[in-house]
């Protein structure tokens, strides 16, 4: 958790006038991001979350606030990024060479692993499915291709196989036949609803208030995709407390199906998907957390590496069917 880049009065200045915010009051960075650079700003006229985008070319942040005021027009709960002064479409500026974005500050918490209810997880499967349908009505070019695709972990994977730390004996050994065995089922995969996913929909990327969703954010890592897989991304956060818990996991989906049912081949996928999705952040948390030799306890690979373990020796074919 870093905030990469400082801000000062000067510059904060410049972003509110550049977005209408009013006069700034206070600041402060807050220090909950792999990604970017993020901060509350307060002026006379209210609360904004300011965020600076790292490392992103300016089509990656154009094409996510499209995406996330499309969804908000939709009556979708997403924070959508507020418009430029005098360029209505514009939904970010350039300051010292920075991508800047603010969007509206909402109050809310984030569940913790113990505190998902029944009643949560299937408030989540419903707005889920509402993304997906919303996605679904979009232009098909709004897809744009996942970074985290099956040949792209395969590179990551490649990167680390040949090691000899024995902390990723294990991990290595399971991850290469967990990549063969998804190579034989390609054709599963390919097969379910194709459409814009979140793609990275985990607790601390949904804010509550009491009972009520109140918003989905981050669509940093949507794109195109599998619509199973996105419900896998779902089930393998939020129905795990150090075990799996199959009525949160029955919970979300069926909140889902009453809005969207899953197709025959959406079923087909599922339990297939649950494994891709446990393999994908075993390998991008190994890339990108523990070899560089970030201290981050909520990013350990084992926790998925757990998780893969869980659904290659139970893949719970009765999940779906047992809505």
């Amino acid at each position: 958790m870093a905030t990469f880049t400082s801000l000062d009065e000067a510059d904060i200045s410049t972003i509110a006038a550049a977005f209408a915010l009013g006069a700034p009051r206070r600041w402060r960075a807050i220090a909950a991001g792999t990604i970017n650079s993020n901060f509350e700003v307060e002026t006379d006229a209210g609360r904004y979350f300011v965020r600076v985008n790292e490392g992103k070319a300016e089509g990656d942040v154009a094409w996510e606030s499209a995406l996330c005021v499309a969804l908000a027009e939709r009556g979708i709960p997403v924070a959508a990024p507020r418009a430029v002064v005098g360029a209505p479409d514009a939904r970010h500026v350039r300051h010292r060479g920075l991508l800047v974005s603010v969007f509206p500050w909402l109050a809310g918490s984030h569940r913790a692993p113990h505190q998902v209810t029944l009643g949560d997880a299937g408030v989540l499967g419903e707005v889920l499915a509402r993304i997906h349908l919303a996605g679904l009505a979009l232009p098909a070019e709004i897809r744009r291709p996942s970074i985290y695709d099956h040949a792209h972990l395969r590179v990551r994977y490649d990167g680390f196989r040949a090691t000899a730390d024995p902390q990723l004996a294990a991990a290595v050994a399971t991850l290469g036949d967990e990549l063969a065995w998804l190579d034989q089922r390609a054709a599963a995969r390919a097969a379910a609803t194709q459409g814009v996913i979140h793609g990275d929909l985990f607790r601390d990327n949904v804010l509550f208030d009491g009972d009520r969703l109140v918003a989905v954010l981050d669509f940093e890592q949507a794109s195109g995709g599998s619509l199973a897989y996105d419900l896998a991304v779902c089930i393998n956060d939020w129905a795990w407390d150090g075990s799996v818990r199959l009525d949160v996991a029955r919970a979300l989906l069926a909140g889902y199906e009453r809005v969207r049912p899953l197709t025959a081949a959406d079923r087909a996928a599922l339990p297939i998907e649950l494994r891709a999705a446990a393999a994908r952040f075993t390998i991008t948390r190994i890339t990108d957390v523990y070899l560089p030799g970030i201290a981050n306890p909520d990013k350990d690979f084992r926790d998925f590496l757990r998780r893969l373990e869980r659904w290659r020796a139970a893949p719970l074919p009765d999940l779906p069917a047992a809505l």
